[in-house]
């Protein structure tokens, strides 16, 4: 297999799951908070796709 191929799945990978493990904690959260506001959920889906894009920019930036 090509070795650029894995080395970007596997990017898209980690991007997945920063991003799903963000959005389960922000509505975890609201569940336990007990409010109807979704709070959490908005801004930890927000923290967690920047802080993907920033892995991966910075994953791309080291070759």
């Amino acid at each position: 297999m090509n070795n650029s191929f894995l080395r970007y799945s596997g990017m898209a990978t980690q991007m997945a799951i920063t991003i799903v493990l963000g959005v389960y904690l922000g509505r975890w959260l609201d569940e336990k908070s007990g409010g109807d506001s979704k709070v959490w959920t908005l801004t930890l889906s927000i923290v967690s796709v920047v802080a993907a894009m920033y892995f991966a920019i910075k994953d791309l930036m080291k070759k």
